[in-house]
């Protein structure tokens, strides 16, 4: 059956149950807005409105819609063209005056029925005529003549879709009646029945004519058209009309029914979405969980999940019981975490299709041995590259969850779909391989990065004012994408003392108003950011204004840009960046050197700033307690995966650091540790205690841990005393410290000689600290630009990481909070 003939049946009863569902849903404050008359079926688009408003040319006194970027309509545009542009503004002051012949307009006579002639003469065909002829006065004149009556209608033209009264006796309006006319000579023995079914409406000012539709039709338009607006969508009367074109032209029973092929591209996708807003009226969660493809804004989420990969009926059925039974506990990015368990799965059903004879649909016969040909394939998967190590880790522990999961929910029992399946079918925890260490030991951005990113920021305005804010915020706070992407536009606050502090939304662990003490610079950004909003959207109140609002389907400023919009573009920016030279230890001849290497930009995404913000805040010093705030996370262990060190990072350092270690005297010593031994490294670390300004190899002090030693920690005159640069800030305190020393006590009179002889630091002592601070000094100035930023980077390491590093004692000192903003003085 064609779609005509469809259109031409009575309506069944699951028709008349939609239609009246789309009516139910359709608000009488929406139909109070469109000017919606059932007997009229016309939607009038109120021009005010900043959703369905259309906009007016801004030249004098026309009124046409359609305007260009330059405020004008096509016809006005011409006409300043062909002026040779003068001044736009003296161009927009001078009236325009013309005749809308395609818009019908009434009768000026009271209570005539009649349309008029056009807006020169203002009076339809008769009242025309009759002032012409009859009563020759002038208008105002004429309207009052006790001779001047309103005459009664002739009715709507016979047109289907037209709303227009007929002009005279005939059949049509003057629109129609002309449209015909060329029609019949253009197309000789033309059916005038059918053409009055398809042809279009004459088009009128801000109206839309859903007169001629099937009744389901127009309730699906004018749902679909408040769902568009409710979702702050614009749309425009001249992207409707093809849409109501096409559905009289195939006499079309519902919107579906349209093909995408009569319409052109932006009339395509309103009717896309208009499609999508009907179809989604009439989902449920209990319709929706019986297909292999699922609508999320069912459940309340966005996106959807497809099942139809999964092979085996059995293990179909049961993924789609655990996603049902696993939605409501989502929050945030549900489509896409759900699909990537989803898609674990069906590595396990390929698993099973490809490695068994009845391909997996035998669920009695599955056993521990199919399990054990999972973790097989998955190995075999990662040796030939298909999946990453982290991605077979991940499908492991996914599908051990599910399978623990499907058998909580009970679908082993009798009748559901895992019944009869053994109980070995399941994976353990030595199924899932462990995870390798973390050889970098976080996934923050080195500081060289951060400052090359940022002095290339500006480019970021090119796109977009909201996209370099943006990743300014998540930069400076450390905040999740989606976190920033969402902040309000009155999210800056002071606190108590005046300090700027910024109000966000924990949308992963549902923590609202979480309160985040920013610097001065960064409140600056977002306040000038604040007024950009403002200005862009006067009309609508603050506290409904996004900080970040997205710049397209978003006239009221209420929707936030989109994680993934900014994902991408910034994605785009850090390709488009000119490589940066980072220092990288490589292996050549069996010796570990440093060579200038460009940095990966796979490893610079959004997520990396999060971890770039723990890890400064760490090497500054903040207690891990502290930092857990900061990071707005339940549990520290959380915390400290952000920005702990590896034991690669730290043995480059050490190997580093220790190119550059002395003794008491001043003299280099393991000036070969680069290629020193792993047993060396143990047997040279369980000898050695750490002490203040270095280390102690003195057997009783190493004995008693450090606490044993027979000179009273004298150690710039112990043998057994060795230091590196790293301790240099500490000898330059510890000289500064004996030289006060000596000078209070040479100020001191009220103390017998012989107590301060015994506490005077002795001249030989600082002799020798300042011959030892010298020293390291000198070699330090002896090194290349590029040695020394590496010896720095290193020293600052080993500084941050004392508690962890084996023979390198003294407590981790506390360090300011590197500046990887040098722009920025706050």
């Amino acid at each position: 059956m064609t779609v005509a003939q469809r259109a031409a049946l009575p309506l069944v009863d699951d028709d008349s149950r939609i239609i009246a569902g789309l009516w139910r849903a359709i608000e009488s404050d929406f139909l109070t807005l469109m000017s919606w008359q059932p007997e009229m079926r016309v939607l009038t688009f109120p021009r005010s409105h900043p959703l369905l408003g259309v906009r007016v040319c801004v030249v004098l006194g026309c009124e046409e819609t359609r305007s260009k970027t330059t405020g004008l309509c096509p016809t006005c545009d011409a006409r300043w063209q062909q002026a040779d542009r003068p001044v736009l503004d003296e161009f927009i002051a001078v009236r325009r005056v013309y005749l809308r012949s395609n818009e019908s307009v009434p009768c000026s006579v009271p209570g005539c029925e009649l349309p008029g002639k056009g807006w020169t003469s203002k009076l339809c065909h008769a009242h025309y005529q009759q002032r012409l002829h009859v009563v020759r006065l002038p208008l105002e004149l004429f309207l009052r003549h006790p001779a001047v009556v309103p005459l009664p209608g002739y009715g709507f033209c016979l047109v289907a879709a037209c709303s227009r009264d007929r002009e005279g006796a005939g059949a049509y309006c003057g629109r129609h009646r002309d449209r015909w006319r060329r029609y019949r000579a253009e197309h000789p023995g033309a059916d005038e029945l059918q053409w009055r079914q398809t042809d279009p409406a004459a088009v009128d000012r801000d109206q839309v004519s859903l007169r001629g539709l099937a009744p389901r039709v127009v309730a699906e338009i004018v749902f679909a058209l408040q769902e568009r607006t409710r979702q702050g969508i614009r749309t425009y009367p001249h992207q409707l009309r093809p849409i109501c074109t096409a559905a009289l032209s195939c006499h079309a029973g519902s919107l579906p029914d349209i093909p995408a092929a009569m319409l052109a591209s932006v009339p395509a996708n309103v009717h896309k979405s208009m499609v999508t807003a009907v179809r989604r009226q009439q989902l449920s969660p209990e319709t929706e969980r019986v297909k292999d493809e699922w609508d999320l804004a069912a459940f309340g989420h966005g996106g959807t999940l497809t099942f139809t990969e999964i092979s085996q009926p059995w293990l179909r059925e049961a993924t789609k019981r655990w996603a049902y039974d696993d939605l409501p506990r989502r929050r945030g990015d549900v489509g896409r975490v759900v699909q990537t368990q989803i898609n674990s799965l069906v590595l396990l059903s390929d698993s099973l299709r490809l490695q068994r004879k009845d391909g997996g649909d035998r669920l009695a016969a599955l056993s521990r041995t199919d399990i054990t040909a999972f973790g097989n394939r998955m190995a075999y998967l990662h040796q030939q590259g298909v999946v990453s190590g982290h991605k077979r880790i991940y499908t492991c522990r996914d599908v051990r969850r599910i399978l623990t999961r499907m058998r909580g929910v009970g679908l082993t029992r009798a009748g559901q779909p895992l019944h009869r399946l053994s109980e070995d079918f399941a994976l353990g925890q030595h199924d899932v391989p462990d995870t390798p260490d973390d050889a970098e030991g976080g996934r923050d951005l080195p500081p060289e990065v951060m400052r090359h990113l940022c002095q290339y920021l500006p480019r970021l305005d090119d796109v977009s004012v909201e996209l370099r804010v943006a990743v300014e915020l998540i930069i400076d706070t450390g905040r999740r994408p989606n976190e920033i992407c969402q902040l309000r536009w009155d999210c800056l606050e002071q606190d108590g003392d005046g300090k700027p502090v910024l109000i966000y939304d924990n949308l992963k662990a549902i923590r609202l108003a979480r309160r985040l003490p920013i610097p001065e610079a960064t409140a600056t950004l977002i306040t000038t950011q604040q007024q950009r909003v403002i200005a862009r959207f006067p009309d609508t109140p603050p506290d409904q204004l996004k900080l970040l609002p997205a710049p397209t389907r978003n006239p009221l400023g209420s929707k936030g840009i989109g994680k993934i919009w900014v994902s991408g573009r910034h994605r785009r920016w850090v390709d488009s960046l000119p490589p940066l030279l980072v220092p990288v230890p490589v292996i050549e001849d069996g010796l570990q050197i440093t060579k200038q290497l460009p940095f990966d930009p796979a490893r610079i995404y959004l997520y990396a700033y999060r971890h770039t913000y723990a890890q400064r805040h760490a090497d500054a010093g903040v207690a891990v307690d502290v930092l857990r705030e900061l990071m707005s996370h339940r549990q520290i262990s959380t915390s400290q995966q952000y920005y702990r060190v590896g034991e690669q990072r730290r043995r480059d350092a050490v190997e580093r650091v220790t190119t550059m270690q002395f003794d008491r005297r001043g003299n280099r010593i393991w000036r070969q540790a680069k290629a020193l031994l792993d047993s060396e490294r143990v047997r040279r670390a369980v000898g050695e205690v750490a002490v203040p300004y270095g280390s102690c190899s003195e057997p009783s002090n190493v004995a008693a841990g450090g606490d044993d030693c027979p000179v009273r920690f004298r150690c710039v005159g112990c043998a057994h005393f060795s230091t590196d640069i790293s301790y240099l800030p500490d000898l330059e305190t510890y000289l500064a410290d004996l030289l006060r020393n000596r000078e209070r006590l040479l100020a001191t009179v009220e103390v017998d000689h012989w107590a301060k002889a015994e506490a005077m630091p002795s001249d030989a002592e600082i002799s020798r600290v300042r011959r030892l601070i010298a020293r390291v000094k000198a070699d330090l100035d002896d090194l290349t630009e590029a040695e020394r930023s590496q010896i720095e980077d290193a020293v600052a390491i080993v500084r941050r990481n004392r508690g962890t590093i084996v023979a390198l004692g003294l407590p981790r000192a506390r360090q300011p909070l590197s500046d990887v903003r040098p722009e920025r003085t706050a």
